[in-house]
């Protein structure tokens, strides 16, 4: 359990050096929302990325709340994205694959239909 839980902490860490590549203003509740994490998990992942020198803060000036920042990915977060990136990428078509041959067994179960073969008329899934 405890490296698909890595495997998640993993993906929102990617998922917000994505976003705030992108979009350095965005607020922690907008990334949050974005990465479908609380808040609070946000503002965690954030700490621990500003922690490690993956991502400074700066003063969003033209925001009107001086409160607000920009969180900036340093030459080190880049270089760890692309790393990030590259783990995720290989995870995900590890899934592809699993979901294809899972797929393929469904379809052997229950006679080769396949979506773009719908059914004949009267015949049922079931059987």
């Amino acid at each position: 359990m405890a490296g698909r839980q890595t495997d998640l902490q993993e993906d929102a860490r990617f998922r917000i050096l994505r976003l705030l590549e992108e979009n350095p203003e965005m607020s922690q509740r907008e990334l949050a929302d974005a990465v479908g994490i609380s808040t609070g998990s946000a503002h965690y992942v954030l700490g621990a990325l500003v922690e490690r020198g993956l991502v400074k803060l700066g003063n969003f000036s033209a925001s009107e709340d001086k409160r607000r920042y920009a969180y900036i990915l340093t030459p080190k977060g880049v270089a760890e994205k692309a790393a990030i990136t590259k783990r995720f990428l290989a995870r995900k078509l590890e899934e592809y694959e699993a979901l294809r041959r899972e797929i393929r067994e469904l379809r052997a179960e229950i006679g080769g239909i396949s979506p773009a073969r719908p059914p004949k008329q009267g015949a049922s899934l079931n059987n």
